[in-house]
């Protein structure tokens, strides 16, 4: 597998969180894949960015178009050094919350991605890895 474009994206603003989502999509794009593909991994990516700007204090979305053979996609991996979480299980159980939200957003997030892995130690930062493949 070959990484043949990636970008960095520094999330420290809402308008940060945007322009993951601008960017995911721009790279889905060129990834060719499906309307359908492209809205999964950039509503995942806004999701995850927000999270990563609300709950990790800030950090950075890597956004990377990949090649496997004639296969296609995107992965996105989030960083940040906050908190960290401290019950990954239950973080990505719907309906839980430490928030003002729905508590839907890791599991849905997980649901919307072909790959999905969180990396996570207490007070030193959580890293998401996502990914979506045509």
């Amino acid at each position: 597998m070959s990484t043949t474009a990636s970008d960095i994206v520094a999330i420290r603003t809402g308008d940060d969180v945007v322009r993951v989502r601008q960017e995911v999509r721009a790279m889905a794009t060129r990834a060719a894949l499906s309307l359908v593909d492209q809205t999964k991994i950039v509503t995942a990516a806004s999701e995850l960015a927000r999270n990563t700007l609300d709950y990790g204090g800030g950090g950075t979305a890597r956004i990377m178009l990949l090649q496997e053979g004639a296969r296609r996609g995107v992965r996105v991996i989030f960083e940040d050094q906050g908190p960290g979480i401290p019950d990954v299980e239950q973080a990505l159980r719907d309906g839980f919350t430490t928030g003002r939200g729905l508590g839907l957003g890791l599991g849905g997030s997980k649901r919307l991605c072909n790959e999905f892995r969180i990396e996570t130690e207490l007070g030193k930062g959580t890293r998401i890895t996502i990914a979506r493949w045509r």
